[in-house]
């Protein structure tokens, strides 16, 4: 756990650091493209079932949640013009760095959900997904990076990923905990770095 937690410091700081010049100019653009805050926060549930606060950097109009369902599919109008772009290119996830500095995440874990999902997760396996830290990326991140696209042209978009994608989602998060290795997260990382330079 604590060469765990060294590696995601490793990582997370000098990242941060790198990528500060990239946090002004996406601040700036989201701030030009649409009122409302830089940063979107939203109550996932963390290691042990304890809710906590992710940041992304705003993609959707202000009150996007109550204006549907908590899923995004193709061209979802809510998305502003720079959050597709930041969608696509995974830029709204860097934020997340500031919840692996708090300690909430891990660079690398079973990716947090809504409490409304987890409801839907076996009791089994919800106790052993939630034994560890969630993560910015893992094995159904990588799997499932369109996921939207992949909702496109469904009639129920949140009733297709909750019968047919979460259950895929949760075996990746079982076998990430059962294998999970400082060295399977290195590969992970560098996996999710080459996919979107890609």
């Amino acid at each position: 756990m604590i060469a765990k937690r060294i590696f995601d410091l490793v990582f997370a700081i000098p990242g941060l650091l790198i990528l500060m010049p990239v946090f002004v100019v996406v601040a700036v653009w989201i701030k030009m493209d649409s009122s409302g805050p830089v940063f979107f926060r939203q109550q996932r549930v963390g290691k042990s079932g304890q809710l906590f606060s992710i940041y992304k950097f705003r993609t959707m109009v202000v009150n996007a949640e109550s204006m549907g369902a908590k899923v995004t599919v193709g061209d979802d109008p809510r998305i502003t013009q720079s959050g597709n772009f930041l969608r696509k290119y995974k830029l709204d996830e860097l934020p997340q760095l500031f919840n692996v500095l708090t300690g909430d995440m891990s660079l690398v874990g079973p990716r947090p959900e809504v409490p409304e999902y987890v409801e839907y997760w076996p009791i089994s396996v919800r106790d052993l997904v939630l034994s560890v830290p969630p993560g910015i990326t893992d094995f159904a991140s990588i799997e499932f990076r369109n996921e939207n696209e992949l909702l496109e042209d469904v009639s129920d978009p949140v009733d297709t990923y909750v019968r047919d994608i979460l259950p895929i989602k949760l075996r990746y998060y079982e076998r990430y905990v059962r294998e999970r290795s400082i060295w399977l997260d290195f590969r992970l990382v560098l996996r999710t770095i080459a996919i979107v330079f890609k």
